[in-house]
């Protein structure tokens, strides 16, 4: 293998990120991929074999061995690779909540999607078009069904694209223009686009502080879960503001972090909120209270 002058390894280089959009873009000189639910990674190889970082830069090489040794048996004298971890579930759709597990005790059941190559056999290719570095990212990686994966696109038709991903349930599409090169850091020709849900949730109490929309600190299947703006027609806000204020407790019904001063209103169990909220989120996000219930 060809190594690097002075021995010198290849190093981290920080991701790109999308901006979030509410819609995705229509022309056609855009891609769109699946956004998956998982943990961003860069992959790199060089002389000295390969490792795995985090989005952040951290060495996960031993978190993924199993990812780590199917890049080592890649075509290649050396890469840099931008992905995706996952646990994919039996047809394939990542489920979050499995990570961990399999971090810790069966990475042979994790997966690498592959969206980005940023370096190739001695060449930086970042600055190479979209469409030509994920076309050398597909010979390198083909036919990219095991281990290591490759994100598919579709080219234009955005708006269909996302319905078809929000009815399989996924978490939303990256939408990203096929010219564009490779930058660190948040750019605004990549956008993500994120599927809503609406679902019931536990109220905990209110947090109602001068000159700042109230917000509603939620619980789900008894743990914290984040707060939602409460964005409730005038009437059914008082009714609410009037069931706090006869069902108060001394502190909450579960576990909230530690953050949480005098200013919240707690609320004794019984009250359910309907959430509108951001797929894929593993705490509430961009969340607003719909409306709400109590138990009988």
């Amino acid at each position: 293998m060809r190594k690097p002058a002075g021995r010198a390894r290849l190093s981290f280089i920080k991701p790109l990120d999308p901006v979030q959009v509410e819609t995705p873009p229509v022309s056609d000189d855009w891609l769109h991929e699946i956004k998956y639910d998982g943990y961003r990674t860069q992959l790199i190889l060089d002389w000295a074999g390969a490792r795995a970082f985090s989005r952040n830069g951290h060495d996960w090489s031993k978190r993924y061995w199993p990812i780590v040794q199917a890049a080592e048996e890649l075509p290649a004298e050396s890469f840099i690779i931008d992905g995706e971890v996952i646990a994919p579930d039996p047809d394939g759709r990542p489920n979050f909540h499995e990570m961990h597990s399999r971090m810790t005790w069966n990475a042979e059941l994790l997966a690498f999607v592959a969206f980005d190559l940023l370096y190739l056999n001695g060449d930086h290719i970042r600055p190479l078009p979209l469409v030509e570095r994920k076309a050398r990212l597909w010979n390198l990686i083909k036919p990219a069904k095991g281990i290591i994966q490759y994100s598919d696109h579709v080219e234009g038709n955005g708006a269909v694209f996302f319905e078809a991903v929000e009815k399989m349930g996924l978490e939303g599409i990256v939408s990203k223009r096929r010219t564009s090169d490779y930058r660190s850091g948040k750019q605004d020709f990549w956008v993500k686009t994120k599927c809503w849900e609406v679902g019931d949730f536990e109220l905990l109490g209110l947090r109602r502080e001068p000159g700042r929309p109230a917000a509603a600190i939620m619980a789900r299947n008894g743990r914290y879960a984040g707060m939602a703006a409460v964005t409730l027609p005038k009437g059914v806000r008082e009714r609410l503001w009037q069931r706090v204020q006869e069902t108060r407790a001394s502190k909450p019904a579960q576990r909230v972090p530690s953050a949480f001063a005098d200013d919240v209103e707690w609320i004794k169990p019984g009250i359910t909120g309907r959430v509108k909220f951001l797929r894929g989120e593993h705490t509430l996000r961009h969340a607003t209270l719909q409306d709400f219930e109590e138990g009988t």
